[in-house]
């Protein structure tokens, strides 16, 4: 199934550039003149990406509505700029990637091949897969518990039937397995949504990386909708913590990704789950962890001291995007590293992510430092 990119833009050359890199990227565009007809085709049809050139009037309102538009506001939001305009007011708009003017093939070829596979991740975990299974939720709140049957299940949720009573509210826990699996899920969760007075949507919250995966794998295994994601991008590694990284790479993923990201270094290999918390056009991204497990902290403290003793050993990485996190998820910092943690990196991340990039930049490298002479006076 083709990905398709709505795009508001008036100026001609900035549309042939367009419409030559999405073809090439097999993304299909649909071209509007105006914001009126834009908004209209938002609240219709949906779109894996929403391309807005914000020197037109009323495209900024355009690029804010995709946001509350119910079938496009997970869509990956590109907007194109003239380069006096700051990145933090871009960013305020809604938009996840920059695209600034002159627009040329190689740097719109660039941008875009971060934005689809950011795409294709997003829409596999809008695919539904029909399934009616058993399922036990219990209220985490409550005594309440129950047994209900589902008619559809996403890599976010399920939709269940539901006694006919009162819309149930607050956090539940709900147990199930799949066909053709062995594993039980034991997932926390919370009523999103109620149809008719027999159904309701659960949206599952705090998704352990392997429960995440394993579900992933059934719904792919199982669709007939589901399609190869892009490869990893390989990326450099210039700092690295307990509780983070900065990853140099030409084509970052915006803030609020969810990214895993598989580090190798002489003969020692690590995976790791994180959430890009600060992100440089053309330049990097910072990655907040978010595993919390013993295993994963070990695994990092021998990966940090294989790098330290072999300092001529240049790590090999690559990156894939996961999805985006919701508003209320990309909030929330990493329980398990809190600010009084004294990770400086993450710091940065927390403290200074509104610098300009050249600050930032800057910042990070005096840390570099401070560090380097602090290892060396050990």
């Amino acid at each position: 199934m083709i990905l398709k990119a709505l795009v508001l833009c008036a100026d001609e050359k900035i549309v042939r550039v367009l419409r030559r890199t999405l073809s090439d990227l097999e993304i299909s565009m649909e071209l509007c003149g105006d914001p009126e007809s834009a908004l209209r085709k938002l609240t219709r049809e949906r779109f894996e990406a929403i391309i807005v050139d914000l020197a037109g009037s009323g495209a900024a309102e355009v690029l804010g509505s995709a946001r509350s538009a119910q079938c496009n506001k997970r869509a990956v939001a590109v907007a194109v700029v003239d380069t006096a305009i700051g990145l933090r007011s871009v960013f305020d708009l809604g938009a996840h990637f920059v695209l600034y003017k002159p627009v040329s093939v190689e740097r719109a070829k660039s941008s875009f091949r971060a934005a689809r596979a950011l795409m294709k991740r997003e829409r596999r975990r809008n695919i539904r897969i029909p399934l009616q299974i058993p399922v036990s939720i219990r209220s985490l709140d409550s005594i309440d518990s129950s047994k209900v049957t589902t008619s559809d299940l996403s890599e976010g949720g399920m939709a269940v039937s539901i006694p006919k009573r009162g819309r149930p509210s607050g956090k539940w826990q709900v147990s199930f397995s799949l066909p053709g699996s062995e594993a039980v899920f034991d997932l926390a969760a919370e009523f999103a949504w109620e149809g008719t007075s027999a159904q309701a949507g659960l949206r599952f919250v705090q998704v352990s990386p392997d429960d995440a995966r394993r579900l992933q794998d059934w719904i792919a295994h199982n669709s007939a909708e589901a399609e190869q994601d892009d490869p990893p991008v390989r990326c450099q590694l210039t700092d690295l913590s307990m509780g983070g990284c900065y990853l140099e790479i030409q084509s970052p993923f915006p803030a609020s990704t969810r990214v895993t990201i598989s580090m190798r270094a002489a003969a020692m290999e690590l995976r790791a789950e994180g959430v890009v918390r600060v992100m440089h056009p053309d330049r990097g991204m910072g990655v907040e962890f978010t595993q919390t497990t013993q295993q994963h902290r070990e695994g990092l403290e021998k990966f940090l001291a294989v790098l330290t003793e072999n300092r001529d050993v240049r790590p090999e990485l690559l990156v894939q995007p996961e999805g985006l996190e919701t508003d209320a998820a990309a909030s929330t910092q990493n329980p398990a590293a809190p600010p009084e943690s004294g990770d400086p990196l993450l710091g940065l991340f927390r403290n200074k992510a509104t610098l300009a990039p050249e600050a930032f930049l800057g910042e990070l490298q005096k840390q570099r430092g401070m560090v380097a002479a602090s290892t060396a006076a050990r």
